[in-house]
């Protein structure tokens, strides 16, 4: 029988609320700790592979994520300077034969709402908000985490769901971020602002010499996400401001017309100077475990951070699962399962961004990649990314 003591979440984004519906499901209590003075979650648009889906259904929250995602025919991708057409992926319905779910994009916030409905219905998650963590003791029989009020929360194990800039990773890895000095700005249009020779129902990208531009529906289609990343001329820090649109129209003078409506549509941009970490084979200790960014905090240009926190969860409830709620086996197992898969992520992620601001000679070969690739070729390289599932997410011997 599961223990009278919670498992303590650090952290009520995407990753928490994944992992406390995954221990819930395990006949755990949860007490999730979030800094902020509300659960809730910022940001904007974010795409779903069928990985994703994969996840809600075994968290048991799929048919809420479904019903606020939108369905999108295809990922299209063209040349920012130009308008060649450089790549297309159709995600019909040979897409969700092939890999058992769709492909969608959703505002992030519809993603949080879905776990977090998942997560009070249980009536097993207590969250405590305006909690920052600061440090973790443990022993034989639990683990203490400690506020900066000063409180003292006691549970069976902790999860480190606390993001890119981790309290928990800190204290057991104290490993620097990787600053990448690109710069991504996000905003959502509303429909009747969006130009009509851009309202395509596709995950679109725009690829230019350092820079790309990138729309997509949102909310049934009556908004849209609008996210332009480039490489900033200053030295980065890691973190979120408020966006300057005099600084957006510098970095894109040489796109084409059709793709640079883009960047005159928002009234209001947040603006992201991202980050990753060197990849880790460590990232469980004693009882506590690191999960989605704060175990693997990666760069968007797979579209995957969001999905692998959903698998990170699901995994690790697996883990538990097959461990007897032995922590100690149960966390070696997760991860096992996850490093290797990750890490992958967090390295590809960095290349696909190299592809997608090509310049020059390495622009052209960039082009000539995918002519006249079909979508069976498509979906094969795909395979080792959305071919993720409940039923073989467990490292096997």
């Amino acid at each position: 029988m599961p223990p009278k003591l919670p498992v303590i979440v650090a952290g009520g984004g995407i990753g928490g609320l994944a992992a406390a519906l995954a221990l819930v499901r395990q006949g755990f209590s949860v007490k999730v700790l979030e800094q902020a003075p509300q659960i809730g979650e910022i940001g904007a648009g974010i795409q779903l592979g069928p990985n994703a889906f994969h996840a809600f259904d075994a968290l048991g929250v799929g048919d809420k994520a479904r019903g606020r995602a939108v369905y999108t025919d295809e990922m299209v991708m063209h040349d920012a300077l130009d308008e060649t057409l450089v790549g297309r992926i159709p995600t019909g319905e040979a897409f969700r034969k092939r890999f058992g779910n769709p492909y969608a994009v959703i505002h992030r916030v519809d993603v949080h709402l879905s776990l977090l409905e998942g997560a009070e219905e249980t009536g097993r998650v207590e969250f405590l908000t305006g909690t920052h963590v600061e440090r973790v003791e443990q022993d034989e029989a639990g683990v203490t985490v400690y506020d900066r009020a000063g409180n003292a929360h006691r549970g069976v194990a902790l999860i480190g769901a606390d993001g890119v800039k981790s309290v928990v990773r800190a204290q057991y890895v104290g490993d620097p971020p990787r600053v990448s000095g690109h710069v991504v700005y996000r905003a959502v249009v509303d429909r009747k602002d969006f130009p009509q020779d851009l309202q395509w129902n596709a995950a679109s990208i725009w690829v230019g010499p350092n820079c790309h531009l990138v729309h997509y529906p949102l909310r049934g289609g009556e908004q849209y996400n609008v996210v332009v990343t480039f490489h900033s001329r200053d030295q980065e820090e890691w973190g979120v401001t408020e966006g300057s649109p005099e600084e957006v129209q510098s970095y894109f003078q040489g796109i084409c017309p059709k793709a640079r409506q883009l960047i005159d549509l928002p009234k209001s941009w947040k603006r992201w100077a991202t980050a990753d970490r060197e990849p880790i084979a460590t990232w469980t200790f004693g009882r506590v475990a690191l999960l989605g960014d704060a175990a693997h905090p990666t760069l968007q240009y797979l579209a995957q951070g969001a999905c692998m926190a959903l698998e990170d969860a699901v995994t690790l409830g697996e883990a538990v699962r097959v461990n007897g709620n032995d922590f100690a086996k149960a966390f070696a197992l997760y991860q096992a399962s996850r490093v290797a898969r990750t890490a992958r992520i967090v390295l590809s992620a960095r290349e696909m961004g190299r592809i997608f601001h090509a310049k020059g000679v390495e622009r052209l070969v960039r082009n000539e990649l995918w002519k006249g690739r079909s979508p069976e070729r498509f979906y094969d390289a795909m395979e080792w990314l959305y071919g993720w599932n409940a039923d073989n997410c467990l490292a096997r011997d």
